[in-house]
């Protein structure tokens, strides 16, 4: 298949997300448990950063996550999606925020900024930490988007970000290619090829390791129900542009019963974690995993992890 059917459109992108804002929360289960891992890494972290953007802010979990860590910190969300912002300036004005959030920080360290990851919007070596959580896959250009990293972090600075490797969604996508020759399924880069990438830019001790996280479901309907909640459903350029028919919706089904287990319909997530530092001070090494863990979790066991 041409590998330009698996490209898609910033606007299409942010159409997506913009329509997914009220639905998001409900269903980026995998999304949701993903960030807090990656807030978990800055424990090991020693960094007391000034000025933090967090790429793909979504909804705000992630700047709740850092306000708390670092209560000193300017902390900027982005997103390509308004909608997004808007639910995340929602979640952490007072009335939206837990009595412990409100002793830690204030509204007055948060600024919202509507924008494109490849052309971020900040001055030259003006952010001491990007974090950014299962945003980078949505980009066309990583190299580029790399460079604007290196662009606008201090020397010194980190990047500390998440995205999916190419595991991801693996049933979804082969049950469809048994039934179908247009593009149905999201495709996502290899963990290696996104290590290179950062080498490229000449990030000092890129480290990368990935995880896999398989939800199981009940049902393959409800499986792409919340795809399209999260606003991750195909957006690619080779899709079928018609409405899919019951017949062959009902072949992929029939497909997908391959890989049935007795949890149920697996789906499978490869998170890539990664970071880097900004070159011109001493490294500081973490500690990275040096091979794949995976874990096989029911959705509503994990939707009460979360909600404890």
């Amino acid at each position: 298949m041409n590998t330009e059917d698996y490209s898609f459109t910033k606007e299409q992108v942010q159409n997506a997300f913009n329509k997914a804002a009220d639905s998001y929360d409900g269903a980026a289960i995998v999304q949701q448990e993903v960030c807090k891992r990656l807030l978990d890494r800055l424990d090991y972290i020693k960094l007391e950063p000034q000025v933090i953007v967090d790429i793909g802010s979504g909804t705000g979990q992630g700047m709740a996550g850092l306000a708390e860590r670092y209560p000193k910190a300017r902390i900027i969300a982005m997103d390509l999606a308004s909608n997004m912002l808007q639910k995340c300036r929602i979640r952490l004005k007072p009335s939206g925020v837990t009595d412990k959030l409100l002793r830690v920080f204030s509204p007055q360290q948060f600024d919202f900024v509507c924008a494109d990851a490849e052309h971020l919007p900040f001055a030259d070596a003006s952010i001491n930490l990007i974090f950014s959580n299962l945003t980078i896959q949505w980009c066309t250009d990583l190299q580029l988007l790399f460079t604007e990293f290196r662009r606008v972090l201090k020397p010194g600075g980190l990047l500390l970000f998440t995205t999916f490797g190419s595991d991801t969604l693996k049933e979804l996508r082969a049950s469809w290619a048994a039934v179908s020759n247009k593009v149905h399924v999201n495709d996502f880069l290899d963990m290696h090829d996104i290590g290179d990438l950062l080498y490229n830019v000449q990030t000092e001790n890129p480290v990368m390791d990935c995880e896999r996280i398989v939800l199981n479901y009940q049902s393959v309907k409800q499986l792409m129900l919340d795809l399209k909640a999260v606003g991750a459903h195909n957006q690619n350029r080779g899709r079928e542009k018609a409405l899919t028919g019951k017949q062959r919706l009902q072949a992929m089904y029939d497909e997908y019963q391959k890989f049935t287990t007795r949890e149920g319909y697996p789906l499978t997530y490869e998170v890539v974690y990664g970071h880097a530092w900004n070159p011109e001070t001493p490294v500081q090494n973490t500690q990275s995993l040096d091979n794949t863990r995976q874990t096989s979790i029911s959705l509503a066991q994990l939707k009460s992890t979360l909600r404890s």
